[in-house]
């Protein structure tokens, strides 16, 4: 008579055994893109040569971001809602801290999104790496 613990260790131990065989895995192996929305603004020649959270330089030519929570060397795809034009950031500074927004872009980065004469805008934002 087998007792419910060793009926436990042998079920665990023929699904390992039957997920190796089939080449599937009890753990998932990759996760799910993950989608922000809010909004964007940006930083330039204020910010220009001044050091980053980081511990690197500011160059508002560079595509890169801050962002309050996400660790730095993050990359993310920001979209432009309104008109669809993507840019790839990496994250190496904190912020935005004003309510509402969720990103703070560099200079380079907004230009290229067509933002700049709005300063603000709607944006989805990726985590791609």
């Amino acid at each position: 008579m087998k007792t419910p613990f060793l009926s436990v260790i042998l079920s665990l131990i023929s699904l390992a055994c039957l997920s190796f065989l089939t080449g599937c895995s009890l753990l998932p192996t990759k996760t799910q893109p993950i989608a922000y929305y809010g909004k964007a603004s940006y930083y330039g020649d204020k910010h220009q040569g001044k050091f980053t959270a980081n511990g690197e330089i500011y160059d508002k030519n560079k595509l890169t971001c801050a962002h309050k929570d996400l660790p730095f060397e993050t990359i993310c795809r920001v979209t432009n809602l309104a008109n669809g034009k993507n840019v790839v950031v990496r994250v190496n500074d904190r912020g935005p801290f004003i309510k509402g927004r969720i990103i703070d872009l560099s200079y380079q980065a907004m230009k290229t999104l067509d933002g700049l004469n709005a300063g603000v805008i709607d944006v989805r934002v990726e985590i791609i790496e």
